[in-house]
């Protein structure tokens, strides 16, 4: 018998306007309307014994609920579901889960039987915490910043999904190749990585435990499973031909000796001063670590 959970953000951008769909009478609806209010609500869920969470909302709305879904199970995860209903649905499109999916084709899959898919998340620590400040999946500081609050005035102007993706990464690129020596985007982000030596300018670091990416986009390279992290030193030489090569997941041998490099790792240490993005939404850098967190169970529709 499975029991069912459904997490309605009001705010994810395809919601909005909108009212929860009415539930069957044995699914449970949380319509958290503070972010405050969202850990009471998966606390009801786990005292209802809910097994199966289904989360309707965007990448944020994930990052939200992942990070304080352990804590209200008791330190462990149910299953769960994406109703990819935000501005950024990144994982929803990883996992293959199509956009419109309803919440009746998730629970016929899960009452059906259907495998779930696993993704592992990564985690977000900081010294002396006991237990992850975030979860997530896709990490970046450096120019994936800049390009994220690009991003946001591009949905301001009504680019989503693709769309926002290919309006953002023409930006990105025009402002890092005619920009001059002082721009920002060139100029780069000072940070110490542990698995790089001794601190300095970064144009991007991006970590992601993610396999596919819009557009079939593969900066990791070949998808694989596992933390995977690509950095690049500042200013970025040779850009013109490292974009391509990098985004169709090839590793000609001129990239490394030109300071582009991938690696898969477990986990690894940085310490910077500007901000990151976790999932979209840009937060306070500083030390950390970052860790591949547990693998999770997706029922996908």
């Amino acid at each position: 018998m499975i029991r069912a959970g459904v997490i309605w953000n009001q705010r994810s951008h395809r919601n909005r306007g909108g009212r929860p769909a009415p539930l069957p009478d044995d699914v449970l609806g949380i319509v958290p309307e503070q972010e405050s209010e969202l850990f009471a609500g998966l606390r009801r869920l786990a005292a209802e014994g809910v097994d199966l969470v289904v989360i309707d909302g965007g990448d944020g709305t994930v990052r939200e609920v992942l990070t304080r879904l352990p804590e209200a199970y008791g330190g462990r995860f149910p299953r769960l579901a994406i109703l990819p209903n935000g501005k950024t649905n990144a994982l929803a499109l990883d996992l293959g889960v199509p956009l419109g999916s309803s919440l009746e084709q998730v629970l016929a899959a899960a009452r059906a039987g259907k495998r779930p898919k696993g993704r592992h998340c990564l985690e977000v620590v900081r010294p002396g915490q006991a237990l992850p400040e975030r979860r997530g999946f896709l990490f970046g500081l450096g120019a994936f910043v800049r390009g994220t609050e690009l991003a946001q005035k591009n949905h301001a102007r009504g680019f989503f999904d693709n769309a926002a993706i290919g309006v953002t990464l023409a930006g990105a690129a025009a402002r890092t190749l005619f920009g001059g020596a002082d721009e920002p985007w060139r100029r780069g982000e000072g940070a110490e990585l542990s698995f790089a030596g001794a601190a300095r300018p970064w144009f991007l670091v991006l970590a992601s435990t993610l396999k596919r990416f819009p557009l079939g986009l593969k900066p990791f390279g070949e998808p694989h499973e596992g933390l995977k992290v690509l950095s690049i030193e500042a200013p970025p030489r040779r850009l013109v031909a490292a974009v391509p090569a990098i985004l169709q997941g090839r590793a000609p041998p001129w990239l490394a000796s030109c300071g582009y490099r991938r690696d898969d790792l477990a986990a690894f240490d940085l310490t910077f001063a500007g901000d990151f993005v976790l999932d979209g939404e840009i937060f306070d850098g500083g030390t950390m670590s970052l860790r591949q967190g547990p693998e999770l169970e997706f029922v996908i529709p």
